[in-house]
């Protein structure tokens, strides 16, 4: 098995809402903010290459909004999924599957595109299968109003219509042998963390259960989240198996570090190391 870190450039999000009730003072010693109050978050991706199998898990921002979409969100960077990919030796054509770990834009944008004549929608990997579940697919097709504009139907739709989506049983840990998955609801319904045995050691992609190593602290959770008590337990779950069984956290959207492990400290769980995923 190989693993390939995709970067897909960098965007901004307020601090404040990334770090929910946690002061600016606290917080932005670890992300510090420019004179706006925002951040800057990466949008990196994980491909895995098992045999003749291809999974680009989450597909990033895209390109396909308008521009006063993008104006909100300030995509800077060198990076973009289909450079990353070719970087790797790979191409759209080349994926056998698509993970979405959920459907917020920002994780999914980049799996659909506008065709050659600039209105229909098409699904960007052509010979891809689509992986969400059910659960989730509902909650984002039928959204709350707190994650509506959170769940963009031309990022999500276009998938079904093309035929190419599947489920992944609800509860199901293994999505293929090597590649677990465990379940977390307080960031968005039913979202899905990859946990990958590669070279002797667990690599898990956190997703937004963990947005950066700044959120390893319990009571940094995302206003974004929406039950925040819950992802506070779910975190405490997943950090406490994760310092005791020395898994590797690969980070979606810290813009600073790629991975890193955590250790049981007097404080609770805490960064061990930081590396780069080469590094591994």
């Amino acid at each position: 098995m190989n693993l390939y870190p995709i970067n897909t450039g960098n965007f901004k999000l307020d601090g404040g809402a990334m770090f929910g009730v946690v002061p600016k003072t606290i917080w932005q010693r670890t992300n510090p903010a420019d004179e706006n109050n925002l951040c800057t978050w990466a949008m990196r991706c994980l491909l895995v290459e098992d045999g003749n199998r291809l999974v680009l898990i989450d597909t990033g921002i895209g390109d396909k909004q308008d521009a006063k979409f993008f104006s909100h969100y300030y995509l800077h960077g060198d990076n973009s999924l289909e450079k990353s990919l070719r970087a790797a030796g790979f191409d759209y054509a080349d994926i056998t599957d698509v993970f979405l770990t959920h459907l917020h834009f920002d994780h999914c944008g980049g799996s659909v595109k506008y065709g050659k004549d600039g209105s229909s929608l098409e699904t960007v990997f052509p010979n891809a299968n689509y992986w969400s579940n059910q659960d989730h697919w509902q909650w984002a097709t039928v959204p709350n109003p707190r994650e509506k504009a959170s769940f963009l139907r031309e990022n999500i739709l276009p998938i079904q219509e093309s035929g190419q989506l599947n489920f992944v049983p609800v509860g199901q840990e293994e999505f293929f042998p090597g590649f677990d998955l465990t379940y977390v609801d307080g960031h968005t319904d039913k979202m899905m963390l990859p946990r990958i045995q590669y070279k002797g050691r667990t690599v898990c992609f956190v997703a937004d259960l963990l947005p950066s190593v700044g959120h390893l602290p319990l009571a940094y959770v995302m206003g974004y989240d929406t039950r925040p008590l819950l992802t506070l337990q779910e975190k405490e779950i997943f950090l406490n198996r994760a310092a005791e069984e020395q898994w590797v956290l690969f980070f979606e959207h810290d813009a600073q570090h790629e991975c890193c492990t955590v250790k049981m400290t007097e404080k609770g769980v805490r960064v061990d190391q930081t590396f780069r995923f080469a590094d591994l």
